[in-house]
């Protein structure tokens, strides 16, 4: 069965100063977009291909499409909400990696036995971070 990768879209983008907020979604687009090769290759030493990754979006970047290899899901409200959803109703029973800082998103996911990673882990060019 397919491994499960979701990305906290706003929480990756987040990590990273580098003038983000006057385009979120232009930076929740340039991140699914720079996803796409992870989706094909997984991540060495935490997931292997074949895997389903869900970007999860928020706000002014809930208009952001899918493209093949990288399935987008807009939160009606809160993203940390619709991540915790999408571990329980697809996450069971497989393996499922979250990719987040959010100290209370990762309390929550992995309750429900996914495992967490930091930004980084999925950032090209960093290192992995804080793997759980």
């Amino acid at each position: 069965m397919e491994s499960l990768l979701i990305v906290d879209a706003a929480n990756v983008v987040g990590s990273v100063p580098d003038g983000w907020w006057r385009d979120r979604h232009g930076a929740a687009e340039r991140l699914r977009d720079a996803l796409v090769d992870t989706a094909a290759t997984g991540l060495p030493g935490l997931v292997d291909p074949p895997l389903e990754l869900v970007l999860v979006v928020e706000g002014a970047a809930r208009q952001v499409a899918s493209v093949p290899g990288v399935r987008v899901v807009s939160a009606d409200g809160s993203g940390d909400d619709a991540m915790v959803r999408l571990v329980a109703e697809e996450g069971a029973g497989r393996d499922c990696l979250v990719v987040t800082a959010d100290r209370g998103l990762r309390e929550r996911v992995q309750a429900l036995g996914a495992r967490v990673a930091g930004p980084r882990t999925v950032r090209r060019g960093r290192g992995r971070d804080d793997v759980r």
